[in-house]
């Protein structure tokens, strides 16, 4: 999949001052792991905490170009995502994933073609105790992303829209 042009700087310089919530910004805290720099594609979500079952379980679905959001409540004592699951979503074509909280398996992950950002690294895997909520409105470091809106990640941040820039 040829990744999207876009720049998440020039999606934002017309919205500068743009008070809505159709056009958000996430807060400068996360770091790309995966091997695509640039992604975006329609949201969807899951809501965990330090078990990574709903997460599997979606990325193992065709992703037809889609962004899992995934807010594992900032956590960073578990991962969310390693290399068997960031090659099982490229594999099943998903563009990105972004993480609210850790992941694992640093090289495999750099090597896989796959926008990933996250909180932080943890060598220690998820544990197996609950499943999560999967496609419910989410709040990102107080900002709301819900399923069906459009996520652009660059080098230089993120950006969510209520409908395709």
């Amino acid at each position: 999949m040829d990744p999207i042009e876009f720049s998440t700087c020039d999606l934002c310089d017309p919205r500068k001052s743009d008070t809505g919530d159709a056009f958000r910004v996430l807060p400068e805290v996360f770091r790309s792991f995966g091997g695509r720099a640039r992604f975006a594609g329609p949201v969807r979500t899951v809501r965990c905490f330090e078990d990574n079952t709903s997460v599997k379980a979606v990325l193992e679905t065709p992703g037809h170009g889609a962004v899992l959001v995934v807010d594992g409540g900032g956590s960073r004592r578990r991962a969310l995502v390693g290399g068997n699951i960031a090659a099982s979503a490229a594999q099943n074509g998903w563009a990105g994933v972004v993480v609210h909280g850790a992941v694992r398996d640093t090289a495999e992950m750099a090597a896989t073609d796959i926008g990933l950002l996250a909180l932080g690294l943890i060598p220690m895997p998820s544990d197996r105790k609950s499943a999560g909520l999967v496609d419910i409105p989410l709040q990102i470091e107080g900002v709301w992303v819900r399923p069906g809106d459009w996520l652009y990640a660059d080098a230089d941040g993120v950006v969510v829209t209520a409908a395709p820039a």
